[in-house]
């Protein structure tokens, strides 16, 4: 999958429009619009941000499905805290996490 075609698939999993992303990233939403229209690779510094921007490091933009198992320090320190939850808590958390996620 090419660089511009994983951010549209990870934007539209999120429900996020090219301007939430380029919020979010702290990137001008031109950025975006330009690399879609003239199919061109983002920068480094770009990908970065997008990258932050999702919650994921460049190394699992990169990687296949199968490898997904390379986690960030704070998706690190969530599931060691969530290995300390009861089940009642976990489902609390479930629920929770989904209610955020219903738009």
């Amino acid at each position: 999958m090419e660089i511009l075609e994983k951010i549209t698939q990870l934007r539209m999993e999120r429900g996020w429009s090219k301007y939430k992303l380029a919020k979010e990233a702290r990137i001008p939403p031109s950025t975006l619009s330009n690399l879609s229209r003239r199919n061109n690779s983002p920068t480094v510094s770009t990908l970065q941000a997008v990258c932050h921007a999702f919650g994921i490091s460049l190394a699992q933009f990169f990687s296949s499905l199968d490898e997904n198992a390379i986690l960030t320090p704070e998706q690190h320190e969530l599931l060691k805290n969530w290995a300390l939850l009861s089940k009642i808590q976990k489902e609390k958390v479930a629920a929770y996490i989904w209610g955020l996620l219903q738009k």
